[in-house]
């Protein structure tokens, strides 16, 4: 997902290992190299025809049957759903099961390791969901997509799951007055008669379905520039030229170039940003990124703004390197939140770093104040539920930010480079990226992990302090409070605040209670807690 509609914003050392629980029924049999979607769509039905042409890699010598995602039609949908027609192979008919939501597709023969197959499935039907037919805000009729995290399926017949990535094209045949906007590149746009135009996008690199983009309507197009070879568009509808072209005009350029420097390569042939109503806030479908038709209002507001700057931080995080199940959500929604304060901090000062830190660690506490017993990474599938919240956003921000602060700036930085580099294009694991992250650095990164993602509580510190005349000493007491008797080992600066001076000390914790005493001339003016925001903690300071 996506910016919400309401935004601001060896692995584990000693640990066991995790189980995930995400029960989507993945099959590492079999690879989807490339989907081909031909869709045909009309102005006087809400009805699809649909043809796709799926390309299989089979991993082993004993596949039996390809399972692809597909919703069923059926009278609880108010009959709508997809109907599959027909699957051939090599022009030749196949049998299949459309039953619960799923495609069965019985191998006409045994295919041996290594070979390659195309598929082709004819089918049609209204969806209920995914593709969202209707009126813009202008009242123009149009379709527009929104799969996350799992409704590709009720319009395109997929392996609906982020661990399965292909490349992918659409071709698709609609009235003429509408323009069309994919993935990739534009291959043909034709008129084929007084009712029909055929537009042809196509991707040649592969993403996970959930980030396959389909946009018809009346656009305004802008070619606004290029980076790095690559074109940047804005596609807005043509009520909104002028505000859309202006909103979008900036800081997109500045953006890839910041996420490209820091991370690696941009991996797609385009960025186009395109108005949408099929979100409220923002979709980071590759290449041809959604926005909330009404975030455009020809203002460049910092909510738009940051928006944008999100949903481009997921080509990288979500899009690029992608999570391999659900329980690792964080690894694209966390990324992409704790990249945008990381490119605001280099375009806006840090300042304004901070500040995004503050706003996301009050929604922190706001969460856990609500429910106690959520865990970053826990045992989550799609198929049963969200996938996300506010806690995956900013905690997996905040979690991020915590990392840099221990591995140091640049030794983080080097770290997210191999980490992009290794999965390019590819999915990870948390395990993945505590791996490289520990070839970074001499801390040991195993606790860490574990407190600040496998558990759900909160770090809770009252800190006591007193000084001593006599001794010309300050003692300072840190006690956790946390309720569930978890505690913690972190670092927790103190600022110490004298008449004409100040310094920040750095003090280790772990256990109920820690006491430290330092040399202090003078009985200080105050203290202050994390000075410098870096610890996710709730502390109270007393004399």
């Amino acid at each position: 997902m996506k910016y919400p509609q309401f935004f601001l914003l060896i692995v584990v050392l000693g640990s066991s290992t995790i189980c995930h629980a995400d029960n989507y029924p993945r099959n590492y049999s079999l690879d989807i190299l490339h989907y081909k979607f031909e869709l045909i769509l009309s102005d006087v039905t809400d009805e699809i025809i649909g043809k796709t042409s799926i390309v299989v890699l089979f991993n082993t010598d004993d596949s039996k049957r390809l399972r692809l995602d597909i919703i069923n039609r059926s009278s609880e949908l108010k009959d709508k759903g997809m109907l599959v027609e027909s699957v051939f192979f090599e022009n030749n008919p196949v049998t299949y099961k459309h039953e619960k939501n799923a495609l069965f597709i019985d191998l006409p023969r045994s295919f041996q390791k290594n070979t390659i197959a195309t598929f082709v499935i004819n089918y049609r039907g209204v969806p209920a969901d995914g593709l969202r037919i209707g009126n813009t805000r202008h009242g123009e009729r149009s379709f527009f997509n929104e799969n996350w995290p799992n409704r590709t399926r009720h319009w395109l017949p997929t392996v609906d799951h982020p661990y399965d990535k292909a490349t992918n094209e659409f071709v698709i045949t609609a009235p003429p007055h509408y323009q069309v906007i994919s993935n990739g590149l534009l291959v043909e746009e034709s008129i084929i008669n007084a009712n029909q135009k055929l537009t042809h996008w196509k991707q040649s690199v592969p993403i996970s379905s959930w980030l396959y983009v389909l946009g018809v309507a009346r656009f305004a197009v802008q070619y606004v520039d290029e980076f790095m070879g690559k074109q940047i568009q804005t596609w807005v509808y043509p009520q909104d030229r002028e505000k859309g072209f202006f909103d979008f005009a900036s800081p997109i350029k500045e953006v890839l170039g910041f996420y490209s420097n820091y991370v690696g390569p941009f991996a797609y042939e385009k960025l186009a940003n395109i108005q949408s109503p099929s979100v409220g806030g923002g979709m980071e479908t590759a290449s041809a990124i959604f926005y909330g038709e009404n975030l455009i209002n020809g203002k460049q507001d910092v909510r738009l703004r940051n928006v944008v700057i999100h949903e481009i931080a997921h080509q990288w995080f979500g899009n690029a390197v992608t999570e391999s199940t659900w329980d690792d959500a964080w690894l694209s929604e966390g990324f992409a939140t704790y990249f945008t304060m990381l490119f605001q901090e280099y375009a806006y000062g840090a300042s304004v770093y901070v500040d995004e830190l503050k706003k996301a660690r009050t929604r922190i506490f706001s969460f856990y104040s609500k429910d106690s017993t959520y865990k970053i990474i826990d045992n989550r599938t799609a198929e049963e539920g969200p996938v996300v919240n506010d806690m995956t956003y900013q905690k997996g921000a905040w979690v991020l930010h915590m990392l840099r602060e221990k591995m140091g700036h640049e030794a983080f930085k080097e770290g997210i480079r191999s980490y992009y580099q290794k999965f390019f294009n590819k999915n990870a694991t948390t395990d993945d990226f505590f791996e490289v992250m520990q070839k970074f650095t001499k801390a040991s990164l195993g606790t860490f992990r574990n407190q600040w993602l496998h558990r759900p509580e909160v770090l809770n510190l009252q800190v006591a302090w007193r000084y001593d005349s006599a001794s010309s000493q300050l003692e300072i007491t840190i006690d956790q409070k946390q309720s569930t008797g978890f505690y913690f080992e972190a670092s927790v600066e103190i600022e110490i605040i004298e008449a004409n001076s100040k310094k920040i000390v750095s003090f280790d914790i772990s256990g109920k209670t820690s006491t430290f005493k330092i040399k202090a001339d003078k009985k200080p003016v105050t203290l202050l807690a994390d000075p410098r925001t870096t610890l996710l903690a709730r502390v109270e300071i007393r004399e």
